[in-house]
């Protein structure tokens, strides 16, 4: 299927975008107008867009169905400040409930039962229950049109974090397995990070890895190894040489059953390369693969 957004309506386009552009954190952002009415309310159109100096970015879009705008954006125009509440599994249900329409005046705290907790530097208040909470000032909002689905992009410079102790190890670094972020998708799907999704990638070495194309042929070839697998491959700095201290009894039972067929050998070398590679054993997957070589 191929679509051209500029032939589907504004909620075709929602659509297929909020399924492939996923998964997307969510925002809980309470916000305060002049008046002193406080607003809570959801935003999957959010993201970190720089370290120094610390930005954040959501997007409160204009109602596709009448054009209105949202009381977040029209809070965040008349009192420039925010707290952005990070949303975790345990209140999502809560944090969906928050996200009717209800009339300006009424307080979303009240209504999806959350507690307010008196920020320290900006005049919104901080959603207790959540475990991360940034206080924010807005520097620019920017609007990305005036028709009905058009983003406004509110720009926020981050002041402070509060961070539960409970979320921290014994190094007081951030332990990721204990934040259960939630994450949209598309129409009423959500996602859970929890431990039992949660994986490692290595990141590249500051010395450059030689890269798929320098591996050699019968490994780039493989049937068996996966884009994945190549990636990890071809992730060291140098092309691996066979290390005679090596000691693997699976290998050498390959080695010893397989050796009369080497089309038959190389196939469950890699088998077991994989393996290995799936369990993130780089260097002994390269030592596996160099006896089919």
């Amino acid at each position: 299927m191929i679509l051209d957004l500029k032939d589907l309506t504004t909620s075709e386009k929602q659509y297929y975008l909020q399924h492939v552009v996923a998964p997307r954190p969510v925002c809980f952002a309470s916000t305060i107008d002049k008046a002193g009415n406080v607003n809570l309310s959801p935003f999957s159109f959010f993201n970190l867009f720089s370290s120094h100096p610390p930005i954040v970015i959501f997007s409160p879009a204009r109602r596709i169905r009448d054009n209105t705008t949202k009381h977040t954006l029209e809070n965040v125009m008349e009192v420039p400040e925010v707290v952005i509440n990070i949303v975790t599994y345990e209140m999502v249900h809560q944090v969906s409930l928050s996200s009717c329409e209800f009339p300006r005046e009424v307080n979303e705290f009240a209504k999806a039962g959350f507690t307010e907790e008196p920020a320290t530097l900006v005049k919104p208040p901080m959603v207790k229950e959540s475990k991360v909470k940034l206080e924010c000032k807005v520097i620019e909002i920017k609007p990305l049109g005036s028709e009905g689905g058009a983003g406004n992009l509110v720009i926020c410079e981050v002041l402070r974090m509060h961070i539960d102790d409970g979320l921290l190890d014994e190094n007081r670094k951030m332990d990721q397995r204990k934040l259960h972020h939630i994450a949209r998708l598309g129409a009423d799907w959500y996602c859970k990070v929890d431990e039992t999704n949660l994986f490692h990638v290595q990141k590249p070495n500051t010395e450059l890895g030689i890269g798929i194309d320098a591996l050699p042929e019968s490994i780039r070839n493989s049937k068996i190894l996966s884009g994945n697998n190549l990636g990890q491959l071809a992730n060291v700095k140098e092309l691996p040489v066979i290390e005679p201290s090596f000691d693997d009894p699976h290998l050498k039972n390959i080695i010893q059953y397989y050796s009369v067929d080497p089309d038959e050998m190389e196939k469950e070398l890699h088998l077991y390369a994989k393996k290995l590679l799936d369990e993130g054993k780089v260097l002994e997957a390269w030592q596996v693969l160099l006896c089919a070589a």
